[in-house]
C-alpha cells in the first residue's frame, strides 16, 4: 500500500509547487501588463492542464502497467484538492457549479493524457 501511495503524494506535491509558481508568475503578469479576464482565465485553464498533465505523468512513469488510468487518478485527486481549496476560501460552491465539471472534465483528461505519456 505505501508503494503506491508515496508516488501518489510526490507527484501530487510537484504538481502544486508547479502551479504556485506558474500562478506567482501569472500574477506578476497580471501586474506589469494589466492583463484582461479572459487572458487570466485562459492562463489558469493552462496552468491546470500542465499541472495535471505533469502529475499523470509522473503517476504513469511509477505505475508500470495501466498508465493511463493512473494518470486519471492523478488529475482527479489534483481537481479534488483545488475544490477542496475553493470550498474553504469561499464557504460555498454555488457561484462556479458550471465551472466545476469543466475544470474536473480538464484536469481528470489531462492527467489521463500525462498518464499515456509517461
Amino acid at each position: 500500500m505505501k508503494q503506491r501511495i508515496t508516488p501518489i503524494l510526490k507527484s501530487l506535491l510537484i504538481a502544486y509547487l508547479l502551479t504556485g509558481g506558474l500562478l506567482l508568475v501569472l500574477a506578476l503578469l497580471l501586474y506589469r501588463f494589466h492583463l484582461s479576464e479572459g487572458v487570466v482565465t485562459g492562463c489558469i485553464v493552462a496552468i491546470y492542464v500542465v499541472a495535471s498533465c505533469l502529475a499523470g505523468f509522473l503517476m504513469g512513469k511509477n505505475a508500470g502497467e495501466r498508465k493511463f488510468l493512473w494518470g486519471l487518478l492523478q488529475g482527479l485527486l489534483y481537481f479534488s484538492v483545488l475544490l477542496l481549496i475553493s470550498f474553504i476560501l469561499n464557504r460555498s460552491l454555488s457561484d462556479a457549479v458550471a465551472g466545476v465539471f469543466a475544470s474536473l472534465a480538464i484536469c481528470g483528461g489531462s492527467g489521463m493524457v500525462g498518464g499515456m505519456l509517461s
